[in-house]
Order: structure tokens, then sequence, then C-alpha cells
């Protein structure tokens, strides 16, 4: 189901990624869809890839926060596959691509913050692609929230790997949250959204961590 709406400028927006693979029953698809509850109830959007998976999650869980009258949007921009694949439930708004590029930068575009739930190489890809724009300054810092242990390993091996052989900065990390709970995530966007309405766009990382 898709309504003709307006993408609002003004919106604080998160795009939120992970694995279409995921489906219902699964612990971490339960834990996206009530953190996308919890967003919604905040009047905050949200953006997906707009297909099954933890992205439908994360649409089904915005649609029911949204019941009690917030006026929050979820945006799916979808991307065409050699596999056909199903679009997400309730997407107020939908943008299709034929290209990971155009949709990657579209992403960054329209979030203030961006939460990484577990998925596989798309989600890595996507995961890589934001941190490496803000480390590079083509967008504005934003917040990398890392949603649950999955990426812990990929963490450890990054900082061994390329930050302690000189590769990469350690200043580099404090883009970086790990968060494992709906009440910690939900924290950490209300302070990023407090800044954003005070016009603080460039953020200092270092009192969001804990």
């Amino acid at each position: 189901m898709t309504r003709k709406v307006t993408i609002h400028e003004n919106h604080f927006r998160i795009a939120i990624f992970g694995s279409a693979r995921l489906k219902k029953g699964d612990p971490r698809y339960k834990l996206v869809y009530n953190l996308a509850k919890k967003i919604a109830e905040q009047k905050m959007d949200i953006v997906t890839g707009g297909g099954p998976g933890l992205m439908d999650a994360a649409s089904r869980g915005h649609h029911a926060g949204r019941l009690n009258g917030s006026r929050a949007h979820s945006i799916g921009l979808t991307i065409k596959l050699p596999r056909e694949q199903h679009d997400g439930f309730h997407l107020d708004i939908k943008k299709e691509y034929s290209k990971f590029s155009g949709r990657l930068d579209e992403f960054m575009r329209l979030s203030n913050a961006v939460i990484v739930a577990p998925g596989g190489i798309g989600t890595l890809l996507e995961l890589l692609y934001t941190w490496q724009l803000v480390q590079v300054k083509h967008i504005c810092e934003t917040p990398i929230i890392l949603l649950g242990n999955h990426w812990q390993g990929l963490l450890d091996w990054i900082k061994k790997e390329m930050a302690n052989k000189k590769l990469m900065s350690q200043d580099d990390f404090r883009y970086i949250f790990v968060v494992n709970s709906v009440s910690e995530t939900m924290k950490l966007l209300t302070k990023v959204k407090e800044d954003s309405k005070k016009g603080h766009v460039c953020r200092n990382f270092s009192k969001y961590k804990h």
C-alpha cells in the first residue's frame, strides 16, 4: 500500500538497513519491529529498502506506531533485482532504483541517522558506504547505530587489521554506536533529534557516547 505523500524536508528521518532474508518469528525481526514502532510514536520518519525481511519488519512496526495519530512517514527506496522481491508493508512513499549507487546516495540525502540491523553483503555495503562518506566529509557527520552484537566481530577485525596498522584513524570510530536494545537506541536518537532541531547539523559525537 503506497499513498501519495510529500517528503517533508523538516522531518527527522532515520535510515534502517537490514537483511531481506529474516522472517517473522526471528527475534531480530521482532527487535526491528519494536524499534520502528517506537520511532513512529516519536513522530520520526523511517527510510528502508522497501523490501522483505527486516525492511518489512521496520515498515510494519512503524505503521503500528502510527495508530496513535503520529504523522510520521515510511519511505521505501526499492531496487530492481533479477530475483523478484515483494515490497514491504505500508510504504507511504516509494521510489524505485535500477542501480545501488543512486539508491545509496538517496538514503544519505534523506537521513539524519542510520541504524544498521543484522544483515549480509548488501547491509555491509550500506554500512561501509555510509561510514566512508562520513569519514571523507562528503556528508554531514551522521550517527551510525549498529543494532545488536551482529557487527562486533567485524568491528574487532577492523580495529585489529586496519586501525592498529595505521590504515585508518581510531577517530573514525567516533561515528559508530553499538546498541543492544530499543530503549538504548531511542535514547540516542532523541539526543540526535534535539541537536537537529537546534540547528546543529554537524554534531559533537562525544556527548552521545555512554
